[in-house]
């Protein structure tokens, strides 16, 4: 299977295209910053909640191949839904999306960019339908435009369909746009959670 979908490929402003650039001087620009965050709060996970303090996960990437997506950790091991096991630091780490920080790293080497669908478990691809596989033609993002209008509060069937229109209309305006939409929503801590839960339940098709 080729690096690179034939709509990520055409036209070049993914890859070494105009927007894979700017992700990555913004990436390495901001690099001393992100890190020292990053170093700092999974030290403080350490200290309040123990070891470890990443979170690790199989999630789908670009044309669904498998990745190993990086979190700093936000719940406790062992059984309870997530709203049970999310720690006190964890529901802080979630409502301003510092959890996501690590997938900085993921931008710059290529496995994740700034903007695209996010990335889910590998165990949802057998039960997505033709038409919400095709969130997969695209490299899975930091944030999306699903990620913007709405988050976690959305239904899974609006949220494939937020993401589709995405891969179909993506542009830099586009991208540039949901980035700085980004910053609204988790300044304003909208959308970080489903209704009736921490976190999305499991998508079963």
């Amino acid at each position: 299977m080729p690096d690179q979908s034939p709509v990520e490929a055409v036209g070049g402003w993914r890859g070494p295209g105009a927007m894979r650039f700017v992700e990555l001087a913004l990436c390495l620009l901001t690099l001393p910053i992100w890190g020292a965050l990053v170093a700092a709060l999974a030290v403080l996970v350490r200290l309040v909640d123990g070891a470890p303090a990443f979170f690790h996960q199989e999630r789908a990437g670009l044309g669904g191949r498998p990745f190993t997506l990086v979190k700093l950790r936000t719940m406790r091991t062992g059984e309870g839904s997530d709203a049970e096991r999310m720690t006190r630091l964890g529901r802080v780490l979630r409502r301003t999306s510092l959890d996501e920080l690590p997938q900085l790293w993921q931008v710059m080497t290529g496995t994740m960019a700034l903007v695209g669908p996010r990335p889910l478990p590998v165990r949802y691809l057998p039960r997505y339908t033709p038409e919400q596989m095709r969130r997969h033609a695209v490299r899975p993002g930091l944030t999306g435009w699903a990620q913007v209008n709405g988050r976690n509060g959305l239904s899974w069937a609006e949220r494939f369909r937020q993401d589709v229109w995405y891969v179909d209309h993506r542009s830099m305006g586009l991208d540039v746009r949901i980035v700085w939409m980004t910053v609204g929503r988790v300044l304003a801590g909208r959308g970080v959670s489903a209704d009736d839960d921490a976190t999305m339940q499991e998508f079963q098709g």
